[in-house]
């Protein structure tokens, strides 16, 4: 009896031997799957699609608001960065602008060293009511400046100082009514006046000119250094017109001021006259 159980454990367990054997030589892959399998799968393979197309479109419906919240900050933050390009573009070329005029200001300043000293100002303020009338600069008595130095820039005269305070003084243009220069037609060297007209105008108008003398447009006019106020041969403008004075004994011409009076931010101001 106790034969037969050993003989029976021994069976079972060369069973079992076997059976490993087979299932560790036997490829998974070599497995194939029986016709209830197949059917059973063909069964489900739209379910699953199915399934699968709607836990994807489930995901993109629960995870869209973060989406575009996600976009929107990175669309701001884009804005932003592309705002504060902008503004450094801007910044950058008005400081290039900037050093422009102040280096035409020095080159013009060293032109005219041997003749006369001169000292640069910034203008900082314009009366509304009067753009063409006066100005007023960042330089005053502290940087001995007085009353009738004349003002030019490189392109143009200016005008003249009318006022001064510690460290301010106000100019007044020479396209002001009250404003008078003695002046020259630089080609036929006929002497006048260039007064200011209208305070909008912008313009200024030469007068006393003899109808004997033949006048252009196109001319040059620059100042004349008669009187003690503008030094001799500064550019003034040009003549664009010509006509008649009520008196009939003299002319008068339009001049253009060759310095853009509207938009004069920096100027150069004449401390003295060294000829």
């Amino acid at each position: 009896m106790r034969w037969f159980s050993t003989r029976r454990v021994l069976l079972v367990v060369a069973l079992v031997l076997a059976a490993f054997v087979v299932m560790r030589l036997t490829p998974p892959d070599t497995i194939r799957p029986t016709v209830p399998d197949n059917v059973f799968r063909d069964v489900l393979a739209p379910v699953q699609s199915g399934l699968t197309w709607i836990g994807v479109q489930a995901n993109s419906i629960i995870t869209w608001p973060v989406t575009i919240f996600k976009a929107g900050m990175y669309n701001q933050s884009l804005e932003e960065e592309v705002a504060l390009l902008k503004s450094q573009v801007i910044q950058i070329e008005e400081l290039r602008l900037e050093n422009e005029r102040w280096a035409a200001l020095l080159d013009f300043k060293l032109t005219m060293a041997g003749s006369h000293e001169m000292i640069a100002a910034r203008v900082v303020g314009r009366d509304p009511g009067n753009w063409f009338g006066s100005i007023t600069l960042n330089r005053g008595s502290r940087d001995l400046i007085r009353e009738n130095m004349a003002v030019t820039t490189p392109d143009g005269l200016v005008g003249r100082v009318v006022s001064v305070s510690n460290s301010t003084c106000e100019v007044l243009l020479i396209t002001d009514p009250r404003s008078g220069v003695g002046a020259l037609i630089q080609e036929t060297r006929t002497a006048g006046i260039v007064e200011g007209t209208t305070v909008s105008s912008g313009m200024t108008t030469m007068i006393h000119i003899p109808n004997s003398v033949e006048v252009t447009a196109g001319q040059v006019v620059i100042t004349s250094g008669f009187g003690s106020i503008y030094p001799k041969n500064l550019p003034i403008g040009s003549i664009i017109d010509i006509y008649s004075e009520p008196s009939g004994l003299f002319n008068s011409a339009d001049v253009r001021p060759f310095a853009d009076l509207s938009r004069l931010e920096e100027v150069l101001i004449i401390l003295d006259t060294l000829e």
